[in-house]
Formats: structure tokens, sequence, C-alpha cells
């Protein structure tokens, strides 16, 4: 590390660091004693990525493995790359992943690249490239759909993913500004961490109670641009913090996360809706998104910025054009507070309510790890390659819910629970 980096990593609080580092093992993973970690991480988050490593062996870890990305070896496949590698992905590297999943490997991902890195890019070769990825990436991506093991997602602030955010400001000063709003999102900014996000946890844990104690039918949403019915799926289960995986390791995936989330049915989604807040895909900005569905299906896609490479998205395959979950968000949480955009969904699917295209949780039905796809997909559940969270909710947003026999219970009022 050359001392410009050197400087640039000071402006990152070196104790919260170590905080986020201790709740990503202790809170994220919950790691056991004797258990092996695989983890992706950017280059740039090296610093987060040794404190990871230390405090997983000082958990008892057996074996940490790292896998790390760089933006300039990206940017030069799609500078320098033949044509045809664009529809080719490591097949052989995720099923080694899907093997130490099967195998009891904890996951961990540390995001931070930046964003918009291939926002100058053909925007074709980049759909064929993540097309190949999706289909490649299966095999893994099952095992953590499926919660086979503990997983958790958390970031670090990168220098070019801070100049996104802070396009104005000198990069140290953007460093700090996005490590502390990160900080405070994934609520290591003060003392006692791992005892605040038990209270967190807590709290998320009596909203999932109570919706399932309400077992509603569908959920109404009105507001600004919004009319709106989801079914839920048949045997749907309401999920928030922390959750057990089939390893019986109880983690927490995201890191932030400020949401409860089920899954909708596939095929009863009817009416319109207009997206809160930009959805950062892949290099592009899609802002303004307008979709209408007509049973289940979206059968109309519009967006002011971005629309092609959405509409590209909803091409992907069949479930593509179906959602695959629903979150509930209320409008005063901390990351809406902020009133940043992160141009990263982990961050920005926590400062509104918001739904996903494409594939469905197992987790979120009643007795899911026991259930066969086919009957997942009789219940209402959704398949796809993708799954892309986007936002919806604000301070207007009405939310009903609709018991099978038509009763209905405020379930949000002005964007917050009622």
């Amino acid at each position: 590390m050359n001392q410009p980096q050197r400087n640039l990593v000071a402006a990152i609080d070196p104790v919260k660091l170590d905080r986020l580092a201790e709740v990503a093992i202790k809170v994220g993973l919950r790691l056991r004693e004797g258990q092996d970690l695989l983890l992706t991480a950017p280059v740039a988050s090296l610093p987060l990525v040794r404190r990871i490593a230390e405090h997983a062996y000082k958990a008892g870890a057996g074996l940490v493995t790292t896998l790390f990305s760089d933006e300039e070896l990206t940017l030069a496949r799609y500078r320098f790359g033949h044509d045809q590698s664009f529809d080719r992905a490591a097949g052989w590297l995720y099923e080694g992943m899907a093997k130490a999943f099967s195998g009891n490997t904890a996951r961990l991902a540390v995001v931070g690249d930046n964003p918009m890195l291939l926002s100058g890019e053909d925007p074709a070769k980049v759909a064929r490239a993540s097309k190949a990825n999706s289909m490649a990436y299966q095999p893994a991506l099952e095992k953590i759909v499926n919660f086979d093991t503990n997983w958790n997602i958390i970031a670090y602030p990168s220098t070019s993913w801070a100049k996104q955010v802070f396009p104005d400001d000198p990069e140290d000063v953007a460093i700090a500004k996005l490590a502390d709003a990160i900080f405070s999102a994934s609520r290591v900014d003060k003392d006692g961490a791992v005892a605040n996000w038990e209270a967190h946890n807590a709290r998320l844990r009596e909203r999932t109670e109570w919706l399932n104690g309400q077992r509603f039918h569908a959920l109404k949403y009105s507001g600004p641009g919004m009319d709106l019915t989801i079914g839920l799926a048949d045997g749907h289960e309401w999920e928030g913090g922390a959750s057990t995986a089939k390893n019986g390791i109880t983690c927490n995936a995201n890191i932030p996360t400020e949401e409860v989330f089920t899954t909708p049915h596939c095929r009863r989604v009817s009416g319109h809706v207009v997206s809160s807040k930009p959805l950062s895909y892949q290099g592009t900005l899609i802002d303004n998104i307008q979709v209408k569905f007509e049973e289940g299906r979206i059968v109309e896609a519009r967006a002011s910025r971005g629309e092609e490479v959405l509409k590209k998205v909803l091409d992907t395959d069949e479930g593509a054009r179906r959602l695959g979950e629903v979150a509930l968000v209320p409008h005063s949480s901390p990351i809406s507070k902020s009133g940043l955009l992160f141009f990263n969904t982990l961050f920005d699917e926590n400062a509104a309510s918001h739904l996903a295209l494409g594939q469905c949780y197992s987790k979120c039905f009643v007795d899911g790890g026991k259930l066969t796809p086919q009957q997942i997909s009789a219940q209402g559940g959704n398949q796809s390659l993708i799954h892309i969270d986007w936002m919806i909710g604000n301070g207007q947003t009405d939310i009903d819910g609709i018991h099978a026999d038509g009763r209905t219970v405020p379930v949000f009022r002005r964007g917050e629970w009622a």
C-alpha cells in the first residue's frame, strides 16, 4: 500500500471498522467453532477483510478462504476481451462454492466496488456477461436462497464508491462520510454493537410475529402513483432480522437491515406502481420505473432513465417479470433519514418498502426447507435467474392487509407501521 492509499484508509475510523468486522462474524454469521468461511471482497476492502479474518479465527474458524475482485481487472475484460467470452462464466468456481456450502462452509460477501463501474461499457456485453454469470452461479445461489448455510453481506467504503455518493468532496472527505454512513446504518457507530443488534433483531421479530399471526391473503398498496394489490403465496412466512439456516445457525444475512419480507404469489399481482428511488443496476441508474401488473406478470414497463436496461432485465427469463419478494420498511428508517442514495441495493432497499423481481426465497414458506421446487411453485413461489430489489415506498404510502374473507387491517399509514 503506497502513501496516498494509506492516507485514504486513515480517513476510516479503525475502531468502528473493527466493530463492523466483529459484528459480521458474531451477528451476521454467528460463526461456529470449526466452521470454514468463504469470503468474497474487492481488493480495496483489504483493511476490513484482514479484521474479519482475525475475528473469524478468534471465533474458532477452521479455514478462511478469500476470493478478491478488482475494478481494473473487470474493466480489462470489457475493453480487451474477445466477444465470445461474454457468454461464458467460471462455472467450475461456482460448483466449488456450492460444494463448500453443502459442506457447511459459511459465506461472507463484502461489497464496495464502484456501482457505476460499467456505465461506460457496451450494455449488450454487460447484459450477456450478467446472464452467463447468473446461469453459472445457480448451483451456489440455490444454497444461498434456500438458506442451506449461514451467510452475510456487509460493506466497505472504497474510494470509487465514495466518490459516487459524494462527488463534490475530496477523496478523503468522501471516504470518511461514506464510512460514517455505513457504520451508522450497520449499527456499529456506538459501543455495544453486538447487544444493539440483539435489540434490533427483537424489534424486527415482533413485526414478523404479528404479520405471521395475521396470515393475510394479500396486501393492498395505495399512494401517489400506486394502486397495487399483491397476493401472498400460500403458506408464506414473514422473515426479518435474524433467521435460522438449515444448518441450525441463526444469522443476519444482511447488515444493515430494516426490512421484514415474505414471498408474494407470483400469479396474483395486479395494478400499477412507480418506483420511489432510483435503482442502480450494473452501471446503469434506472429511474422513475413505472410498471403495470396483470395476473402477476409485468405487461408494461417504462423508466425515465435506463429503460433499455430495465427491459433487458425483464426479458432475462419468464420469472423476471414476476415478483419473488415483498418487503416492508418504514419511511423513518435510519437509511431513509440519512437522505443518501448509496447506489447499492444493500443500503437503498432499507430506505423504503420494496419489491424484488425474480427468484423467491424458499425460507419464506412455512417448512420451506422441506418443500421441493415444484411445491414452492405450486404455492405461488417464483423462479428466475435474477433477484433485483427496487424501492416503491415513501412517506405517503398506505398498505392494508387483506384477509381471505375480505376483511382489511391497516399495516402502514403514511409510510409508517400502523
